[in-house]
């Protein structure tokens, strides 16, 4: 019983940071809340079939939060580099690895890695 599932404590990082991120950003209402544990599921599903993604988690997690937010409530988390222009989001890079991190596009830069955007780097 002291084994832990790589698998379990992968899901379980990446909860947590997503949901640190939204806490710092002040967006952890219940209802957001629910999509993080809805992309928890869907990607407990997906690194079942894929386990070598396990380190990849934490970043699609991030992503597909990310992605049902502008769905219903519109970009997050926005970008806190760029003063000029439309506000946009920042991304999750890279897409598809290990480390993931936010950065701005436009500008070129990481922000925080997903997880620390309460950070001072934030």
């Amino acid at each position: 019983m002291d084994d832990v599932d790589p698998l379990e404590q992968s899901l379980h990082a990446a909860r947590a940071l997503v949901l640190a991120d939204l806490a710092a950003r002040d967006v952890a209402q219940a209802d957001v809340v629910s999509l993080v544990e809805d992309a928890v599921t869907h990607r407990r599903w997906w690194v079942e079939q894929w386990p070598d993604g396990v380190e990849y988690v934490a970043g699609l997690v991030a992503q597909d939060v990310q992605d049902a937010l502008l769905e219903k409530y519109g970009r997050w988390p926005i970008c806190p580099v760029c003063d000029a222009g439309d506000p946009h989001a920042l991304d999750v890079d890279p897409e598809l690895g290990p480390d993931p991190h936010w950065v701005c596009g436009k500008a070129g830069v990481r922000v925080a890695p997903v997880g620390g955007l309460g950070g001072p780097a934030a």
